[in-house]
């Protein structure tokens, strides 16, 4: 590898550098003449003074799941089941040997040995599952582990479209009229709530990242998952999760008495599936919406009323707000006020008790030494040497292992200032590898600003954060650092607002939930200073006691103590 291979290689993020290859011979030595692009699979280079260009693939940051070994496959061979199955459900039986469908009796853990056909994964390698499916019930059982499509081997390298249903029996269906499409290992989803997937089944949908560069380079992806709840929040998922997904997903409408392809298939015939599939409803259509694509929601309103948001996870602060996707949440406070410690403290609530991930731009924190902190906040126990309460070895690997698991560090080890686009690309593939749920950027003065005014630049800043939180359901966590302020004669702070926020007034304008955390003699206060939804909190305040050793936050617990003020900043807002 070349010596600007090599320093190219080592970027992660779009920027221009010097050109080690020409800059020593110029006269302007330190000119940025080398451009670097990188994209999620090359970092392409290319420099405007002596024209040397090339690319360079990427190393991933997210490792990939382990390659799981090859299962053994029965030798496939005539099967009058298959075919007699096959013939049931309206499904061309001479896809058969397409397809390497096998049959065998399996066991099934709900009704014992029964005739099973086979469905095979990744036929073109060394296989790593086999589905079985009974061909008198609905049971299913596996060996090995799915990691990728169902029927991914058919696909075009290149397609305009990618049709992906809910199960193999829609494959087949769909190949039976003439269509190429692919199913998800897992089907949809088992828990889910309002009609998207609970994140405990975040990790059901690893195989994404395994076909994450056909997702992202085609055009159009049309969605047949099942029609009830939870066909709805699997594709609902998988637009959240695949990159520009809501721009450019469409989802398949059935005929009325129809929940999927195969149904269609038997009920209306051939015809009658093709053209379910090559007339789908966009998903968005250019921003625009009807009526019918928040009918929904409105249900859920009429039937449950508006509810709130999730818990923080502290009770007190419940009574103030709740978390909800798709928000900004911008926190201030003075310097050392705990504003960071306490947006760890809601990041390992919600990881705890309601399954998120996060992606974490924590700037001011290195990440072996925040994940120290993350640690602390799990065990309860101090991290470091000389602490009477120290967290022991397998402690502290068990809460390493947690924090592996739910959360991901947007690092900068190349030295390139971070910018708002490099960011959200980034969270971007954390979505689609882990399902990320929360992004945290902290603080906001480390990111790299567009020339001009700053106050426009800030603006524009949080309108693609609000942006890409509402597209991708994620809450979004601002830490911003306000102006200079000064104690009064008593020597006292005043409580910090949006309005007091560095560079622009667009911080109290852009956010939906805004926080301010102030410390006091007796208590940490946090001040909720704008809510723009009542359902999920107030504006208030509310005392919240703070542990010095493990850097927890917890209910604060006095009897005599009254109220916290909220008058004394809310005037000034």
């Amino acid at each position: 590898m070349s010596a600007v291979e090599e320093l190219v290689g080592s970027l992660t993020e779009s920027c221009r550098i010097v050109c080690p290859v020409c800059s020593e011979g110029r006269k302007k030595k330190n000119d940025k003449s080398l451009s670097v692009t990188v994209k999620s699979d090359v970092t392409l280079y290319t420099c405007h003074h002596c024209n040397i260009e090339g690319g360079v693939q990427n190393k991933q940051w997210v490792m990939p799941p382990p390659k799981q070994p090859p299962v053994k496959i029965p030798k496939q061979s005539a099967s009058p089941l298959i075919e007699e199955y096959l013939s049931s459900r309206k499904i061309d039986p001479s896809l058969i040997n397409k397809f390497g469908l096998v049959s065998q009796p399996k066991y099934f853990r709900d009704v014992g040995e029964q005739d099973a056909i086979g469905f095979v994964y990744d036929r073109d390698s060394d296989a790593r599952a086999v589905k079985w499916r009974s061909v008198k019930t609905k049971s299913w059982t596996q060996q090995g582990t799915a990691r990728t499509f169902y029927g991914i081997e058919f696909v075009d390298p290149s397609p305009q479209s990618l049709v992906i249903c809910e199960g193999e029996m829609d494959v087949l269906a769909l190949a039976t009229v003439g269509i190429t499409a692919v199913s998800c290992p897992n089907g949809a989803p088992s828990k889910v709530s309002n009609r998207k997937v609970h994140p405990e089944e975040d990790k059901k949908f690893s195989y994404l990242w395994e076909e994450r560069e056909l997702l992202d380079k085609v055009e159009k992806i049309i969605l047949a998952t099942d029609d009830d709840p939870a066909g709805e929040a699997l594709a609902e998922e998988l637009a959240r999760r695949i990159p520009d997904g809501r721009a450019k997903c469409w989802r398949v409408q059935y005929p009325r008495n129809c929940k999927d392809s195969n149904d269609v298939l038997i009920k209306h015939g051939a015809n009658a599936l093709r053209n379910c599939v090559e007339n789908p409803t966009p998903l968005p259509l250019k921003g625009i919406y009807t009526a019918d694509e928040y009918l929904g929601a409105v249900e859920d309103i009429f039937s449950k009323g508006l509810g709130g948001g999730v818990s923080t996870g502290i009770s007190t602060l419940d009574e103030l707000f709740t978390i909800a996707p798709g928000q900004l949440s911008v926190v201030t406070g003075l310097p050392s006020s705990g504003k960071s410690e306490f947006v760890d403290q809601i990041m390992m609530n919600l990881a705890t008790q309601h399954s998120w991930k996060f992606a974490v731009a924590s700037f001011e924190n290195p990440p072996h030494f925040h994940i120290s902190k993350l640690a602390e906040k799990i065990t309860g126990k101090s991290f470091h040497p000389g602490s009477q309460n120290r967290m022991t070895k397998s402690e502290m690997t068990e809460a390493y292992h947690f924090i592996n698991d739910h959360f991901v560090f947007l690092d900068n080890k190349d030295g390139v200032v971070s910018s708002v686009d490099s960011i959200i690309s980034r969270t971007k593939a954390a979505i689609l590898r882990m399902g990320i749920r929360g992004l945290v950027i902290d603080p906001y003065n480390f990111i790299e600003q567009a020339e001009g005014e700053e106050h426009l630049s800030i603006n524009a800043m949080l309108t693609k954060i609000t942006t890409f939180a509402k597209a991708h359901d994620l809450h979004v966590w601002f830490v911003a650092h306000p102006t200079k302020v000064y104690p009064n004669e008593k020597g006292e702070y005043p409580v910090v607002g949006g309005n007091h926020i560095s560079g622009s007034a667009a911080w109290f304008a852009k956010a939906d939930v805004g926080i301010t955390v102030h410390r006091s003699e007796q208590s940490t206060d946090i001040h909720c200073w704008k809510m723009r939804f009542k359902w999920l909190g107030k504006q208030g305040a509310v005392p919240l006691s703070y542990d010095v050793v493990n850097g927890r936050y917890s209910n604060y617990v006095d009897t005599t103590l009254q109220a916290v003020p909220t008058g004394h900043w809310s005037d000034d807002f």
